[in-house]
């Protein structure tokens, strides 16, 4: 049976980021949608006349009133979701959207004579490519800013704080899935901060650039109309004011480096994440964590005993989704054909659906974190199981005192055994050792084998109240 058509709401939304997780990423909607690409177009539209009526070498328009001034500003605040609908109705004619924009505007202010009487100097000298860059540039500027900086933020808090609270919680760690020299809980929490915060500096870092130059890059039509007027720095000018940078040399389109520039730093940072879900996936698993329950919840749909790590599960599926997502954007936007095709124009549509993958994915990071208390008791009774791995200490000790073979005798004691307190005691007390180092290493527990990690866990945490 044919399925009829429905109408679009969260349960017939195609998209998850849209429909079951649409509460989720709200705040990602009035700046990555189709509306949130239509104010800023007209905002583009808007402060290229109003830069264009500031320069004294375009006397044809002239300095604008402050009321003029005031109007034109109201366009950009009172814009709402209603005058969206009034573009989109002005593009079923058009089928063009870009120009629909400009339409949407002459006829806004068509009764404001001041302004009407020089509406030939909207879209001036422009490509749609000169509004769609810069909509695009202040899509991911804004949704930087707003939502996905905000977000890892508080991710990189609450691990920074995990660090600090069981920065001095030894804990058994795990090389090639093998037991191996102890750490802390809180030291491999910081490791994750170190990481993050170092993405997130590259994140932010990343210059995001326009471009105002026509058709294809040359300040052609300007330079027909206005030969002695210097574009490019009226261009500079303008494009700052955005808060963005100018993109030095461009075909039609600006090139899109940076866009991979910005994708590649959320994928790296992404990818940490993937790595902290994974690591926090198997402490759970291993007892290390308790997560606390919440009321109604159900783990398994026939096992009513089971407490699932499901919020480091979401994140991590969904930081993959995020990654792919952005991978193809950053490989494919760099690449035009000449100095324009529109391959660019269907893909630069999902801008924001890698960021909402991505800040759907610290969301449910943050819940899950907030759910989990460390099991002290497991985490000692690992490490009382596991004196073997004094080893590593006991040989290194009698490397410095000269004693022939401390490596092989070790190994020879601990490969593929099983040892107790008394055994690796007794190893070290038969040893011909100082009495200072004898007795340190006999009063020695696995629990003690920690290095300076509670340091680190101490370091990471404050770093972040500095930041």
């Amino acid at each position: 049976m044919r399925a009829m058509p429905m109408p679009l709401t969260a349960l017939s939304a195609i998209s998850p980021i849209d429909g079951r997780y649409g509460r989720k990423t709200q705040d990602l909607r009035a700046i990555c949608s189709e509306y949130g690409l239509i104010r800023y177009r007209l905002i583009v539209e808007v402060r290229w006349f109003q830069a264009l009526a500031a320069e004294a070498s375009i006397p044809e328009i002239g300095p604008l009133s402050s009321a003029a001034q005031t109007y034109l500003d109201s366009l950009i605040e009172d814009f709402d979701d209603h005058e969206a609908e009034m573009v989109k109705t002005i593009e079923r004619t058009t089928n063009h959207d870009v120009k629909a924009v400009e339409y949407y505007l002459r006829d806004k202010i068509e009764h404001f004579d001041e302004i009407a009487h020089v509406s030939q100097f909207i879209h001036f000298a422009c490509t749609s490519e000169d509004i769609n860059n810069l909509a695009y540039a202040q899509m991911l500027r804004d949704a930087r800013a707003d939502c996905v900086l905000p977000s890892l933020d508080r991710v990189i808090e609450a691990i920074a704080t995990m660090a600090d609270v069981y920065g001095d919680f030894p804990m058994l760690s795990r090389t090639h899935g093998q037991s191996a020299s102890p750490t802390t809980l809180g030291k491999e929490m910081a490791v994750f901060v170190q990481r993050l915060r170092r993405q997130r500096a590259c994140l932010a870092e990343v210059e995001i650039l326009g471009k105002m130059n026509g058709a294809v890059g040359n300040y052609n039509a300007h330079l027909a109309a206005y030969p002695d007027t210097a574009w490019p720095a009226i261009a500079g000018r303008f494009i700052e004011g955005m808060g963005l940078a100018i993109s030095p040399a461009t075909t039609q389109i600006e090139p899109h480096d940076y866009v991979a520039e910005f994708f590649h730093a959320q994928m790296r940072v992404n990818t940490i994440l993937i790595d902290f879900a994974r690591d926090v996936w198997g402490y759970i698993s291993l007892g290390y964590f308790r997560q606390a329950t919440v009321e109604g919840e159900v783990g398994s749909s026939t096992m009513p005993h089971k407490v699932n790590p499901i919020d480091f599960e979401n994140a991590e599926g969904n930081l993959g989704l995020a990654n792919a997502i952005m991978d193809h954007l950053a490989a494919k936007l760099p690449i035009s054909r000449w100095q324009r095709d529109l391959t660019d124009s269907t893909v630069l549509r999902n801008l924001g659906v890698g960021l909402a993958h991505s800040t759907l994915s610290f969301d449910a990071l943050l819940r899950g974190l907030g759910k989990l208390e460390a099991n002290q008791a497991k985490l000692n009774a690992d490490l009382e199981a596991n004196w073997i791995v004094l080893a590593e200490a006991v040989q290194t000790v009698m490397r410095v005192r000269g004693i022939s073979g401390a490596y092989e005798q070790l190994k020879e004691l601990t490969r593929g055994k099983m040892i107790d307190a008394a055994a690796m005691q007794d190893f070290i007390g038969a040893l011909e050792l100082p009495d200072a180092d004898k007795n340190r290493l006999l009063a020695m527990r696995p629990q003690d084998y920690v290095g300076n990690a509670p340091a680190q866990a101490q370091q990471a945490a404050a770093a972040i109240s500095t930041d």
